[in-house]
C-alpha cells in the first residue's frame, strides 16, 4: 500500500462504526497460571491470624536468650509488633547470633530490641534417632 491508496475516512469511519473496544477484557489472557496461584497464595497468608503469646518479663526473656545461645539452640520469637489489622506477625523461628543488654542478632544479621519481644521460647528438638 502506497500514500495514494490510503484514505484517512475510511480509517475513521472504521474507528466510528464499526470497531467496539473491548476494554479490559483483552487483558484477561494475560493472567497465567501462575499469577492466579501467586495471587491466591498471597490471600490466604494475608488471612492467617496469629494469636497473642502472653508478654514475657525481661529476666525470663534474658534467661532464655542465654539458654540459646550457650547451648546453640533456635527460638521462636513472637515480636510486640502488629499489622494494618491490629494482628500479630508471624512467629520468627531462628538461632541467636549474639546479643546484649539491648538488642539481640538474630540470622540475616537482623538486631532486634529485646523490648520488642513479646514471647520467646526455645525450639524443640526432634530426636532423629530410632530405637531398634
Amino acid at each position: 500500500m502506497n500514500d495514494k491508496d490510503f484514505d484517512l475516512n475510511i480509517v475513521n469511519r472504521f474507528f466510528r462504526h464499526d470497531y467496539h473496544d473491548r476494554g479490559l477484557m483483552k487483558w484477561q489472557g494475560f493472567y497465567l497460571s501462575d499469577h492466579t496461584a501467586a495471587l491466591n497464595q498471597q490471600k490466604v497468608h494475608d488471612q492467617q491470624q496469629y494469636p497473642a503469646k502472653p508478654q514475657q518479663s525481661l529476666t525470663i526473656i534474658g534467661q532464655i536468650l542465654a539458654t540459646a545461645y550457650t547451648q546453640n539452640q533456635a527460638v521462636n520469637l513472637q515480636l510486640n509488633t502488629v499489622d494494618y489489622n491490629n494482628q500479630h506477625l508471624a512467629t520468627i523461628t531462628t538461632p541467636i547470633l549474639g546479643y546484649n543488654a539491648a538488642t539481640i542478632v538474630i540470622a540475616n544479621h537482623q538486631f532486634i530490641n529485646i523490648n520488642d519481644i513479646q514471647h520467646i521460647e526455645l525450639v524443640r528438638s526432634t530426636n532423629w534417632t530410632s530405637n531398634q
